[in-house]
């Protein structure tokens, strides 16, 4: 029996988690009234001239979880996949979570899988750091983390890779900002350098569970040159 199939028969026998909805409860909460950065897809029903609907995080982090979980890992790491944002970034109201506030709601495993997968936005003094010297420390951190964190983060990084090729494959343009959208932050080539190093920093884990995530990943990345390329011909 293979590892994946080990830790995702019990789950099969018990679909429900009270673990995992309270993550789901937890991370709705915190993210409430947040947006992803950019929109690519029509709006699929009308809304008032002067709202803009944007993505939820939620959204996001949902794709996140469920790939996680698909990939066979046990709920600890699922509840952590949809909360892996929540001490990373603030909320609406401009409130930061604690890890040790997590860890009291969530459980110590479940905040240190998140905590694995957490960018440093801040230096020692609360200065925010620049977008290469954060991503440099996610993946510096990333080469020492569990098989877990490996699994939320290539799932997290897919889906960001394929929301931007989403968004360029509509005529989005990711890299400017307007009314309605922000503007990555790392430009297109520090973005295909931060993706390939997030699979070089994983490559040392031997669990066949990342594998499906890792090829997904790998395609997206060469969907994305290939998106560049034709945009700079």
């Amino acid at each position: 029996m293979t590892a994946a199939r080990e830790t995702a028969g019990p789950d099969r026998d018990r679909p429900f988690s009270e673990l995992i909805e309270h993550a789901i409860e937890l991370s709705a909460q915190w993210h409430d009234r947040t947006y992803r950065k950019s929109r690519w897809r029509t709006e699929a029903f009308a809304v008032p001239d002067d709202e803009y609907l944007g993505v939820p995080v939620m959204a996001h982090v949902t794709a996140v979880a469920m790939a996680v979980q698909r990939a066979g890992f046990d709920e600890e790491t699922v509840a952590a996949a949809f909360l892996h944002d929540v001490i990373e970034d603030g909320n609406w109201w401009g409130d930061h979570l604690a890890y040790e506030n997590l860890a009291v709601l969530m459980g110590e495993c479940v905040a240190d899988r998140v905590m694995e997968v957490t960018e440093e936005k801040f230096d020692e003094y609360g200065s925010l750091r620049s977008w290469h010297e954060r991503k440099e420390r996610y993946i510096d951190n990333l080469r020492q983390a569990s098989v877990d964190a490996a699994a939320i983060s290539l799932a997290d990084k897919h889906h960001n890779l394929w929301s931007i090729n989403s968004s360029l494959e509509n005529g989005v343009d990711v890299f400017r900002s307007n009314d309605n959208r922000r503007a990555l932050h790392g430009g297109p080539d520090e973005q295909a350098w931060f993706f390939s190093e997030i699979l070089k920093a994983t490559a040392h884990h031997s669990d066949a569970r990342l594998e499906p995530l890792r090829m997904q990943l790998t395609a997206e990345l060469a969907r994305y040159r290939s998106l560049l390329d034709a945009q700079r011909a």
